[in-house]
């Protein structure tokens, strides 16, 4: 599969699931629609953060670090990109990805 900047990109609007993505609840909610977004096209995905006003780390750990058990992290770059990330959220996704990483290095679930 070819997620190249040549194709056209499918657009993920997170402010649809709610504009305060705060508890894992939501996570879960939104990587099962994201998965189903994914599954469903080959195209490349925008995750749009436009309007959401809070991303915290349980939410970001639970809707997006935890893509790395369906990908691996390489192919998940290739796959999407982030707009509309403020600061904030941006730490927060990091963060998350780091820690969940890391512990699947160590055998951690």
């Amino acid at each position: 599969m070819f997620y190249g900047k040549l194709l056209i990109m499918k657009t993920f609007k997170f402010k649809e699931i709610n504009e305060f993505l705060g508890i894992r609840q939501l996570g879960k909610i939104a990587r099962e629609r994201l998965l189903s977004v994914m599954n469903d096209t080959d195209e490349r995905i925008s995750l749009d953060l436009e309007g959401v006003k809070v991303v915290s780390n349980s939410f970001a750990d639970e809707c997006l670090a935890k893509l790395l058990y369906k990908m691996s992290f390489e192919e998940l770059k290739l796959r999407t990109t982030f707009v509309s990330v403020d600061d904030f959220a941006r730490q927060n996704i990091a963060i998350a990805f780091r820690r969940r990483l890391n512990a699947m290095k160590q055998g951690v679930l």
